[in-house]
């Protein structure tokens, strides 16, 4: 575990790398300008492997060290944050493994520390398609072989590797291939009107060859309680988090330096207005309350974590307050993403300052998982009993 001391010196290193890709980050957007260089840069920075155990190369951070760090990222690009989001999920799920002896896990665990970047091949088109899979592993004369096509597969084209959800013989497995294999195929056509920049198209494969090593019982969707729901939902939360706190910065930084008002204003200056006061405190007070509520759910994992992520107490406690945190940080960052605009008049809406960025990319990411399912879930489960859905499973998992 990493000390204060190393944390501290970990913040003061990635800091002006998250203020770098800040200042290109309106440009990466009217550009459609995938972000290659800035994701090679946090990689060497360190930051694919936050949560990597010191004595094996990585900063071994706490689970609410690493969140901190990724609300930060996501204030200077939230494409970025969401882009890592399954190799974050990767990293914590080769962590537990390899803690329990597991070799292969160390293996994956040594690539993430040279740098390697982990994306993700999950969701299909098609009716049932969370139910299962057409993408499938089988075994021919010339070994194993992969056929299948993904969407959504997000991060991927940023990637070294792909964990792919497939099919083997009516079973989920879990098959990690590298990008530059023979027969894998990847398209940016992610058509979003927010999130763009987080490398979320199609990956299709065809005929893939596969070592029999980088295949895995479970992964994504196998039926059972686990930590990764909470967790994927929770690096979503933080993305919105990271909107909020730019929201915040950038209505400041506009009234700061806003001469012209309204002939009915209550003051000469809009930084004098208290009405334009006020909002700005409304919507600090949003960046404060997504960034309390995405670390208080990362104090939960963190718990449930370091009793080794199978107590189920502990994992209904962090579905839960995933849940709870879902609806409180989705509802102030959109509503601060609009809000903004009150701080200034036509201006501020100008396309060259790209303001609607904001709700475009809080709106998005908000629509992952329906909010209206998971708040039934929840109160099903709190009047009633009811188990909770844990939608997806812990990750790729390697015996």
């Amino acid at each position: 575990m990493s000390s204060n001391t190393d944390y501290a010196a970990l913040q003061a290193r990635l800091t002006p790398l998250f203020e770098h890709i800040a200042q290109g980050a309106l440009a990466r957007e009217a550009q459609r300008q995938l972000a290659h260089d800035e994701v090679k840069a946090l990689l060497h920075a360190g930051f694919g492997a936050l949560r990597v155990p010191q004595e094996w190369g990585g900063a071994g951070l706490r689970i609410r060290q690493s969140f901190e760090l990724l609300i930060a990222l996501a204030a200077a690009d939230s494409n970025l944050s969401q882009a890592f989001r399954s190799h974050l999920l990767f990293v914590e799920d080769q962590r537990l493994q390899a803690l329990q002896g597991q070799a292969q896990a160390r293996q994956w665990l040594a690539k993430v520390v040279e740098g390697k970047l982990f994306g993700n091949a999950v969701t299909e088109l098609g009716e049932g398609a969370a139910k299962r899979y057409q993408t499938a592993v089988t075994q021919t004369p010339e070994g194993w072989r992969l056929n299948g096509e993904k969407y959504y597969s997000t991060g991927s084209l940023y990637a070294d590797y792909i964990a792919v959800a497939a099919d083997h013989n009516g079973q989920r497995v879990s098959v990690v291939v590298p990008v530059d294999a023979p027969g894998l195929s990847q398209r940016d056509d992610w058509d979003g009107f927010g999130q763009r920049l987080t490398a979320s198209g199609h990956s299709s494969y065809a005929n893939v060859a596969v070592r029999e090593e980088d295949i895995a019982p479970g992964g994504y969707g196998s039926p059972g309680p686990t930590w990764g729901t909470a967790y994927l939902q929770l690096v979503l939360l933080a993305s919105l988090a990271g909107i909020a706190q730019r929201v915040e910065q950038d209505a400041i930084a506009w009234v700061r330096q806003r001469t012209r008002t309204f002939s009915h204003a209550p003051a000469a200056l809009p930084k004098h207005d208290p009405l334009v006061q006020e909002t700005i405190g409304k919507l600090s007070a949003a960046a404060f309350g997504t960034r309390a509520a995405v670390l208080a759910v990362a104090d939960v994992l963190d718990h449930v974590i370091d009793a080794g992520g199978s107590d189920p107490a502990l994992l209904d406690e962090a579905e839960r307050a995933a849940a709870q945190a879902q609806d409180v940080v989705i509802g102030l960052t959109l509503d601060a993403s609009t809000r903004f605009f009150e701080v200034g008049g036509a201006s501020l809406v100008g396309s060259a300052h790209g303001h609607d960025r904001y709700w475009r990319n809080a709106r998005t990411i908000a629509t992952h998982n329906p909010l209206a399912y998971k708040l039934r879930s929840l109160g099903a489960n709190l009047l009633n009993g009811d188990p909770l859905p844990y939608q997806w499973s812990a990750g790729v998992r390697h015996a």
